[in-house]
Order: structure tokens, then C-alpha cells, then sequence
């Protein structure tokens, strides 16, 4: 499999065979502007700068992470720098929809450098891509429209100011709207969160004492979901994080071992997954306020 890395976005309007960038840590582009280009054979590639896409009629797939996606509706999708995309051979570009190309660098100074690290849908796999309502398209796009509008502006003092403002709106709709997502699609989170705690009994019941703590990647990993989305899926519908399911989880088969066997606490924290004691003495004091040892006295 060939690898592409692309450092610079003037070097990915080489690749999509465009005129040089107008700002060379920004740009944006219609899908209807960008010839089209034929992949080979399956290639990976690899970005040092943002990405947010909103795309219609792809003919191609896009693998991200362990999964693949098929554009045969408009759907927005980011990506995060560094990320690695896997395409497969066809053809490259959609034939409508928008791309925006940030490198890190043009936010530098600006609140949104900061913020747009918080926003989890940047380390969300291609299959959670955000799909957008009528009226959410409509929205999106008039942002996209007013951004292409100001880039090819003649640039002055405020010109950064400006994109700056309507990228930062453009992501707040996005969160806003995929916040809607978790909500409209409900009884199939509901379905995901019956499957992660039969998992999670499962886990702790067989595989704790082999494979010691589970994490939240190995969790995800059984649903077919990145890490960050299955959290803030949990948080949204639940009020507690990932990590937060798995401790109180863990807590409830401690207060089960201190409280039914006759185990040291240096045993049940090995049990448990624990390399050292330590580490599980504190945790259950963090979330019960107490010690093992106090919890087990207080039943005898």
C-alpha cells in the first residue's frame, strides 16, 4: 500500500491539481472546482493540518480506523492532524460539497487553536460522520458559502479575523448538531449501551484477571466505534464518560469481594486487574470515601 504524506496544503492542491493556495495555511474549496482524480491502488494518507468536508455523491470509499464509509448522502466529516485515512483505488473527489484545509498554525493567537482540540468529532471514525437535517445543510452551508466569499477577498487586516469567526461558528453548529445526532438516534445508542454492559460484566467476570484493567479503546473496539465517540455517546445519554462506566463497575466487584471472601485487599486489587495495591486503594477512596479496609469493617 502506497503512503501519501502531505505536509502543506499547497502541496495537496498539487495533488488535486489546483492553482496554489490564496493563503498558505488556508483554504477552501468546492468539490465541482477539484478535477477529478483517479486512485490506483489503495493508498494511505496522512495530513498535517485540520480537515472539515462536507460531501455528496462520493463514488468512493473512505476507510478511517477499522471502518468504511460510503458518501451516497451529504454527510460532514474532520479530521484531526496526523490522522491516517485509507482510500480505496476509483475515484478520489466527490462531484459536490465543500473542503476546508487549516493548518494548525493559521489559529495560532486565536481562542479556536485551543478549542478546537476540545471538539471530540475531530477523532470520530468516518462511520460517525455527522449527518446533517435539510435545514442543518442549509445552515452549513450558507457558513461554507460566507468563507469561500471571504478567501477570495482581496486580503487585509481583518481577513483572518473573519475566517476565524465563521470557522468558530461553523464548529459550534457542528457540535450543536451532533449533539441532535445522539438524541435522534436514540434507540440505537440505547441498543449500544445494553451491548457495552453486557461487555462489561462479561470483562469482568472472565477476562479481568488475564487481561487486566479494560480500557475504553477495548470497549469501542467491540461496537465498531472510536474511542472518543463511544465516550461522548455514554456521556450524552448516560451523564457519565466511558472511564467512568468501567470505575463503577470496578467499584461495585470490589465492595462484592470486601464484603463476600475473606481476601487481602492486595488480592482483590490483582483480581481486579491492579499491578499495584496502591493504585486501587486510592481509586476506591476517590469514589467511596473510603478505604478497602473501612468498607470492610463497616460489615462487621
Amino acid at each position: 500500500m502506497e503512503t501519501v504524506h502531505i505536509k502543506t496544503i499547497a502541496q495537496s492542491h498539487q495533488l488535486m491539481k489546483l492553482s496554489k493556495p490564496k493563503h498558505p495555511l488556508f483554504s477552501i474549496k468546492k468539490f465541482e472546482e477539484i478535477p477529478q482524480v483517479e486512485v490506483k491502488e489503495k493508498t494511505k494518507l496522512i495530513y498535517d493540518y485540520y480537515q472539515i468536508v462536507l460531501k455528496k455523491d462520493c463514488p468512493n470509499k473512505l476507510q478511517y480506523g477499522q471502518t468504511m464509509y460510503d458518501f451516497d448522502e451529504g454527510v460532514m466529516s474532520y479530521f484531526a492532524p496526523k490522522q491516517v485515512s485509507i482510500v480505496e483505488q476509483g475515484i478520489l473527489f466527490p462531484t459536490l460539497g465543500w473542503t476546508i484545509s487549516i493548518h494548525p498554525d493559521f489559529l495560532q493567537g486565536y481562542d479556536l487553536a485551543k478549542k478546537i482540540k476540545d471538539y471530540g468529532f475531530f477523532e470520530y471514525g468516518v462511520s460517525e460522520a455527522l449527518i446533517l437535517s435539510e435545514d442543518e445543510e442549509k445552515t452549513i452551508e450558507q457558513i461554507f458559502q460566507q468563507i469561500y466569499a471571504e478567501y477570495h477577498l482581496l486580503i487585509d487586516k481583518f481577513s483572518q479575523d473573519v475566517v476565524i469567526a465563521s470557522l468558530d461558528l461553523l464548529l459550534t453548529y457542528s457540535n450543536r448538531y451532533y449533539n441532535r445526532q445522539f438524541i435522534v438516534r436514540k434507540p440505537n445508542n440505547n441498543t449500544l449501551l445494553s451491548k457495552f454492559e453486557k461487555l462489561l460484566y462479561q470483562y469482568f467476570d472472565t477476562e479481568i484477571a488475564e487481561n487486566g484493567l479494560p480500557t475504553i479503546s477495548y470497549f469501542a473496539e467491540q461496537l465498531n466505534l472510536s474511542s472518543k465517540y463511544f465516550s461522548d455517546l455514554l456521556k450524552q445519554n448516560t451523564g457519565l464518560s466511558a472511564q467512568q462506566h468501567i470505575h463503577e463497575k470496578l467499584i461495585e466487584k470490589a465492595k462484592e469481594k470486601l464484603s463476600t471472601t475473606d481476601l487481602s485487599v492486595s488480592e482483590i486489587a490483582y483480581e481486579l486487574g491492579f499491578e499495584q495495591p496502591q493504585s486501587f486503594s486510592k481509586l476506591f477512596k476517590t469514589k467511596t470515601n473510603q478505604s478497602p479496609l473501612e468498607f470492610r469493617q463497616s460489615f462487621n
